[in-house]
């Protein structure tokens, strides 16, 4: 059986994802990021965690909708971007730099698809 990736190999392989660009993404490789983090914060039993869960829940719903909405798809990961961001100054500081990253590219790629023309 195979074992969870830890928090820090989850957020090397995200933050190399996105570095590359969305459309790089294959979606079947999205979706097993998304649920693999989903995992995790709904098992850490923090309630800030499970927020997050929630929302990339959303994400996977909206990124397996058709036709996709990009604007709506932008949002979310302007949430997700903002959610990380609180979440980089309360963590150990051998995540935090990471997940700041994590936030400003989520950040830059959510506003990136808000403001495309529909």
């Amino acid at each position: 059986m195979a074992t969870s990736p830890t928090t820090a190999e989850l957020l090397a392989t995200t933050l190399q994802a996105l570095q590359s660009g969305l459309t790089n993404v294959p979606l079947s490789s999205a979706m097993d990021a998304t649920e693999a983090w989903q995992q995790q914060f709904l098992q850490s039993g923090q309630p800030e965690l499970q927020d997050v869960a929630r929302e990339i829940g959303n994400l996977q719903s909206l990124l397996t909708a058709k036709p996709l909405d990009g604007a709506a798809i932008g949002r979310s990961l302007s949430m997700l971007g903002s959610q990380t961001n609180d979440l980089s100054k309360t963590a150990p500081l051998t995540h935090a730099t990471n997940l700041s990253e994590l936030s400003t590219q989520l950040l830059r790629l959510g506003g990136e698809l808000e403001n495309q023309p529909a």
